[in-house]
């Protein structure tokens, strides 16, 4: 019965796809809750009912001059997280493939052929064990030293991408803020030459500041939602890769590869020039 309740949690619990596509969902019932708010207001009593709906594109034109730069953040918004989903899965950060090539030439002591297919073969994964090879004639501190270092410049290159998110739900509120600014002085300005006897523009005036404040807050909720899922989804891929290189190196024949260049790095420190012969130092003329 344990078997048979486990198996049926374990197919219960949603996997990368299905959360993915909740994610989307919600994102839909979004935009319909948006769409909804597209529409007018039903008309009052005793009036002539109509029904009349303003589309995405009315209110987008209400909006202002803000809307433009707000749906290029809607366009970063979407492109950032399809680009970063990808980016920080653990089959992205280290293909299987790769993975068990590495693995087979680790097995048959061929390091300068595991260096060569990862120096042809870039990725996450790859550039650390390539790095981490070229260190190994420098002994287990070094190569570990190297190891942690290009962990850190792996999660530095993506966790910079996942930042531009956070900027986006900075930066959009603020840009929705300015409409709402430039909205409420037209509505003054509006005020003051016709007063309260032309409704329409008056109210014209009103829509910019609510459309612009809206569309703000409508772009930057979700750029923080994915902001901090795609921090944390890093994490967790970069500790799976940092377990997948660690487990290579974990029983590594440091005394038979002493003073070993297993990489093509080109070294560049040398005897001192004013060293002469066997260590005698040269006597520089006045």
């Amino acid at each position: 019965m344990q078997t048979n309740t486990a198996t049926t949690m374990t197919r219960l619990t949603p996997n990368g796809p299905t959360r993915a596509f909740l994610c989307l969902l919600m994102a839909f019932g979004v935009l319909v809750s948006f769409n909804l708010y597209a529409q007018e207001p039903a008309p009052a009593e005793g009036a002539v009912e109509e029904a009349h709906t303003e589309s995405m594109v009315d209110r987008f034109l209400e909006g202002g001059w803000v809307m433009y730069p707000i749906t290029a953040c809607s366009i970063a918004l979407v492109w950032l997280t399809v680009d970063l989903w990808m980016r920080t899965g653990i089959k992205k950060l280290a293909p299987q493939g790769q993975v068990a090539q590495v693995q087979d030439l680790f097995r048959a002591g061929d390091y300068v052929g595991a260096y060569q297919f990862c120096k042809g073969n870039p990725s996450a994964f790859s550039n650390t064990t390539r790095v981490a090879l070229s260190f190994l004639g420098d002994g287990h501190e070094a190569t570990e030293a190297a190891l942690f270092t290009e962990f850190n410049k792996a999660n530095s290159a993506i966790q910079t991408r996942i930042n531009y998110l956070s900027v986006i739900g900075v930066c959009t509120p603020m840009i929705g803020l300015t409409g709402t600014v430039t909205g409420m002085m037209r509505a003054f300005a509006t005020l003051k030459t016709s007063g309260a006897g032309d409704p329409a523009k008056l109210s014209g005036a009103i829509g910019e500041v609510l459309v612009a404040t809206a569309s703000g807050l409508f772009i930057a909720v979700p750029a923080f939602m994915f902001f901090y899922f795609l921090r944390n989804r890093l994490q967790v891929g970069m500790t799976d890769l940092q377990e997948i290189v660690m487990s290579l190196f974990r029983k590594m024949p440091y005394q038979h590869l002493k003073d070993a260049h297993v990489g093509e790095e080109e070294f560049y420190a040398a005897v001192p020039n004013w060293v002469a012969g066997e260590g005698t130092p040269v006597v520089a003329e006045a």
